[in-house]
């Protein structure tokens, strides 16, 4: 889930104890199987809030708690386990019982989960039946440029060699990345330190990629223009063109020999 806010906000990364990413690991591994669930699930004729139940049923079944559900935006509470963003709407899509899905939809489904007071976070954009050309090809492409992203960590790398890998792979497609929302950190906290960029940016930190770090790296990429707002429910947020947009996720720990991800399981939804 990127950073609400749609000014970027430095904040201080926190690094964690091995023990304190198996805690993390553990809601990565619930975390995968609720998004295979909800990706084996989705099909026309469904709403997205009967998916969001079906979230939280199982991310409660498997003992952890759904990280979203009464998350704060300034007044504003979120009520659900799962963002469910569909066609021109980026992240944060609230479910609904009237939004029910149809053959060509795109539907992005992001959930985060709490397990032994860590929290791991991941999501993934899938079609609905057939969908057009440019609509397979922005979630190749979008979920391409998480694995560049991913595949660009190296211990005592910098943070924006990920950025950089996501933007290049995004824009030698034709595609644009979402400035104004981010990656970022995760433990304790559903948002920490260090803000990830989806594109390189000079005058931004860009730490070294030191062990301990846990980070939730996340292109958002829209097939038309970068700009996006929000819609008045307070939390979507969708393309100012109404352009397709998808996004991939993955929680993903920097360790001694390079990077895990956390939230891969052995039917990844993500690959």
């Amino acid at each position: 889930m990127p950073n609400q806010e749609q000014v970027i906000v430095s904040r201080p990364a926190r690094y964690k104890k091995p023990q304190e990413i198996e805690k993390i690991r553990q809601a990565g591994r619930i975390v995968s199987h609720v998004l295979a669930l909800l990706r084996d699930n989705t099909r026309a004729g469904i709403s997205t809030l009967e998916l969001d139940e079906i979230a939280h049923q199982e991310i409660t079944r498997q003992g952890g708690t759904p990280s979203f559900l009464g998350h704060r935006h300034g007044k504003h509470v979120y009520h659900h386990a799962l963002c469910a963003s569909v066609n021109d709407e980026v992240v944060h899509g609230i479910p609904r019982s009237d939004r029910i899905l149809k053959e060509g939809d795109l539907v992005s489904l992001d959930i985060g989960v709490k397990h032994s007071g860590f929290h791991a976070d991941s999501a993934l954009t899938v079609t609905v039946g057939r969908v057009s050309e440019e609509a397979e090809r922005l979630l190749d492409v979008t979920r391409e440029s998480l694995w560049r992203g991913i595949q660009a960590v190296r211990r005592n790398g910098r943070l924006q060699d990920i950025s950089r890998a996501v933007q290049r792979h995004v824009e030698a497609n034709g595609f644009t990345v979402v400035r104004v929302l981010t990656g970022h950190g995760i433990g304790r906290e559903l948002w920490e330190g260090p803000e990830i960029l989806n594109y390189e940016d000079s005058k931004r930190p860009n730490p070294t990629l030191s062990p301990g770090l846990v980070l939730a790296i996340e292109p958002m990429v829209n097939a038309g223009a970068e700009d996006v707002h929000c819609l008045p429910d307070h939390w979507t947020i969708a393309t100012k063109d109404g352009s397709l947009s998808a996004h991939f996720e993955h929680t993903i720990a920097i360790t001694p020999r390079g990077y895990e991800i956390l939230t891969l399981g052995p039917h990844d939804p993500g690959r």
